[in-house]
């Protein structure tokens, strides 16, 4: 089975959806998986660099106050830990998350895509790194076994920019609206941050289809 992840390194649904369907897999160890993360930006204009804190950066986008972006966070915030994620919104440094995706399509050549994926998203919402910075990112991929010479050629010189934006163009492509979004075997499709039950109830059932299709 091939399951294709449009996310975002700033989605927070998307670390979400992360945990939940890796506690499904683990419900169903005799299906044979394939993960490959796919490119996603929510904003693809945030600036690299902000002034502001991730509660104004939300209240300005949507255009309201920042008890709101404040009272939606808490509510993340809840939702994560009953998923065993431990975010920290105070910390969490907005950025654009270009250069991240990038260093996911390097990792994706080393068979770490999945490891560098976690690391990205723990970086960002619980740990308050500055994962658009480049020095920053080139320590992250060292954790991971990446070089780190190798890492800032990447990110210096934009190496894998058009894979980011085919990732992107695919994604509209297939009518995606938002992430996470997962796609089953090219066909099938499932939206959001879906509770664990339901990843096991809508892989099983694409499982027992296949296995049909072949007898």
């Amino acid at each position: 089975m091939k399951i294709d992840i449009w996310s975002d390194i700033a989605c927070p649904f998307c670390y979400i959806g992360k945990r939940h369907l890796e506690k499904a897999l683990e419900q169903m160890p005799d299906i044979d998986v394939e993960i490959n993360w796919k490119s996603f930006e929510l904003d693809p204009n945030a600036p690299v660099d902000s002034d502001l804190d991730i509660y104004d950066t939300l209240a300005k986008k949507y255009g309201r106050d920042r008890s709101w972006a404040q009272q939606m966070n808490n509510n993340m915030v809840e939702m994560a830990s009953k998923a065993g994620l431990d975010y920290d919104m105070d910390s969490v440094k907005p950025t654009n998350s270009f250069n991240a995706h990038q260093l996911l399509h390097l990792a994706k050549t080393h068979n770490k895509q999945d490891e560098m994926k976690e690391t990205l998203l723990s970086a960002y919402f619980t740990e308050g790194k500055h994962v658009g910075d480049v020095d920053q990112l080139v320590e992250i991929a060292d954790t991971v076994g990446i070089d780190k010479d190798e890492a800032r050629h990447v990110l210096e010189e934009n190496t894998y920019s058009e894979q980011v934006m085919a990732d992107i163009e695919e994604a509209h492509r297939i009518g995606v609206q938002g992430v996470p979004f997962f796609y089953i075997n090219n066909k099938y499709g499932l939206s959001g941050a879906q509770p664990v039950d339901v990843f096991v109830d809508t892989l099983q059932q694409i499982e027992d289809e296949a296995k049909q299709a072949a007898s």
